[in-house]
């Protein structure tokens, strides 16, 4: 039996979620599964996959406490370039340990080695960051390289979902593979309970500051709110005003249901609630989280098409932005297939040793 590690980045829990139909494919295609991560993105994956072992990784310990970009990443680059230096020697320990027949890394740059066929899941093959993407950039590259594969969850055909983040003029490295959009949500009918689903998540204490300020407006406001706070240490429901209902975390299944019988979505514009989104064909409020560009740039890149509301953190105003919502399309089902990733991942699988 071939036995493969999956290492998402704990940045949120958007690359563990789009993690799951991965996991799910690899067991059904008879590999024996290994889960890596740290935070709240490892907790997820225990709890969504108990029976599989799970290992701890080296934190990033990523928190965006300004609204710039640069002096975020920048303060923090030395941990974060520690902790990847750190998850390289824990992997290739693994490798040795467990007999790995391959590695799938979703953007943890650690997580590779020469001696086992290593795969690199990322949408940001051009980072975005301001003033420095020039540096930025080759460095990243360098990363790549070190990766036997990337896989893109994205179509090939430009601008797909991910517009300028992983299309652009040449590609930045040649074994780059389309891969479609990865999603654990499915799209089906079901009758309407709530008017809006509140999905709160990425780093602290950005998530924090926008449950708060959301959770100001929704009580005084005429709709049914869910929100799920994306807290999986344990699991809490409770209502703060006979309108506003909380849950600090769903299942998969669950919160599919919840987010199916909610007419409306706010979220942040991070890609892997995009392509939650295009899978549910909802429509939705986006909020980028500050001085995380690439939320930023996707928010922008689909307001201009009309798909969905954008407004910014420190602008919120959820009355304005329903009044809104009727002026965008949304993405309808199926426009992205779910499931185009299976070929890729059944080659990758059958090719190694």
């Amino acid at each position: 039996m071939k036995r493969v590690l999956v290492a998402p980045l704990n940045w949120g829990l958007g690359h563990a979620t789009r993690c799951i139909p991965i996991i799910r494919a690899l067991q059904e295609l008879g590999a024996e599964v290994l889960l890596a991560s740290d935070g709240v993105a490892l907790h997820l994956l225990q709890a969504e996959f108990p029976h599989l072992p799970a290992i701890e990784l080296p934190s990033y310990r990523i928190r965006y406490d300004t609204p710039s970009m640069v002096w975020n990443i920048g303060r923090q680059l030395p941990r974060i370039l520690w902790a990847i230096g750190q998850e390289h020697r824990v992997v290739e320990r693994l490798v040795k340990q467990y007999n790995l027949s391959g590695i799938l890394s979703d953007n943890r740059y650690g997580c590779f080695s020469r001696r086992v066929h290593s795969v690199l899941i990322t949408h940001q093959l051009y980072v975005r960051v301001p003033f420095l993407s020039w540096l930025v950039r080759p460095v990243v590259r360098l990363f790549l390289a070190q990766f036997h594969a990337i896989w893109v969850p994205d179509v090939a055909e430009p601008p797909g979902l991910s517009g300028e983040l992983s299309h652009g003029n040449k590609s930045p490295c040649p074994n780059v593979a389309y891969i479609g959009i990865l999603t654990r949500m499915e799209g089906y009918e079901r009758s309407i309970e709530y008017d809006i689903a509140v999905v709160l998540s990425g780093p602290e204490p950005q998530r924090t500051i926008l449950e708060q300020r959301l959770l100001e407006q929704a009580i005084f406001l005429p709709y049914k709110f869910i929100f799920i706070q994306g807290k999986t240490q344990a699991k809490n429901h409770h209502f703060v005003s006979p309108n506003v209902e909380v849950v600090s975390f769903l299942t998969s299944e669950e919160l599919n249901n919840v987010l199916m019988s909610s007419r409306f979505l706010i979220s942040r514009s991070g890609y892997s609630s995009i392509m939650d989104l295009a899978a549910l064909g909802k429509k939705a409020i986006l909020i980028p989280t500050p001085g995380q560009t690439e939320q930023e740039y996707l928010a922008n890149f689909l307001s201009e098409r009309r798909l969905f509301v954008t407004q910014k953190q420190d602008a919120l105003d959820i009355e304005k932005g329903l009044s809104e919502i009727d002026l965008t399309s949304g993405i309808a089902r199926n426009t992205y297939p779910t499931d185009a990733y299976i070929p890729t991942l059944k080659a990758w699988l059958a090719h190694l040793s």
